[in-house]
């Protein structure tokens, strides 16, 4: 069992690679940003290192201790519903999870995905299971379930978000590229 200590990245920036592999954790529909970092721990939200230790925990209590880092959040319709949390995203990101691989998200929550750096996939995930292995190419939108030997074509990201997530998010790429020319 890893130690949610092990688990979260002690640096939140984050080196993004086009091609990453690791294991999915798959939740169902209407996932809001209250399962995602739960209320109660709002007066955590100034030590993001210490949230992250409670993300998904509401939908799975023994998330962080089983996963990975590089491991992927996998969902249904509707990802990050609810409240516009800006921290929901971060913490995720900050957890080390590779990507989240979702049906279909919630548009804020989509937006402040890409404005702190962590990839998303549009994708039916039907042939996907918590355990299965993933391969994702994210220039391509490729997902490779190497588990069950399927693969499932993304729609993947724009060419601009996909510079937004390699500088590290929006405020990164600013502060790299001076403005927002894409």
């Amino acid at each position: 069992m890893v130690n949610k200590e092990q688990n979260v990245k002690k640096d939140p920036s984050f080196k993004f690679k086009e091609v990453v592999r690791g294991k999915a954790w798959k939740f169902g529909d209407d996932i809001s940003t209250d399962h995602i970092i739960p209320g109660r721990y709002y007066h955590l939200r100034s030590n993001l290192q210490e949230l992250a230790k409670h993300i998904m925990e509401d939908a799975d209590l023994d998330f962080v201790k089983k996963m990975n880092s590089g491991d992927f959040i996998v969902a249904g319709y509707n990802f990050g519903m609810g409240s516009s949390r800006e921290h929901a995203p971060l913490v995720i990101k900050i957890a080390d999870v590779s990507a989240v691989i979702a049906k279909s998200f919630a548009r804020i929550f989509y937006r402040n995905s890409i404005n702190v750096g962590l990839p998303l996939l549009i994708a039916n995930t039907d042939d996907i299971e918590s355990g299965d292995e993933l391969e994702v190419d994210f220039k391509e939108g490729l997902i490779k379930n190497l588990t069950r030997g399927k693969v499932i074509q993304a729609k993947p990201l724009p060419e601009f978000m996909l510079k937004i997530i390699e500088a590290g998010g929006l405020v990164a790429y600013i502060k790299e590229k001076g403005n927002l020319v894409i």
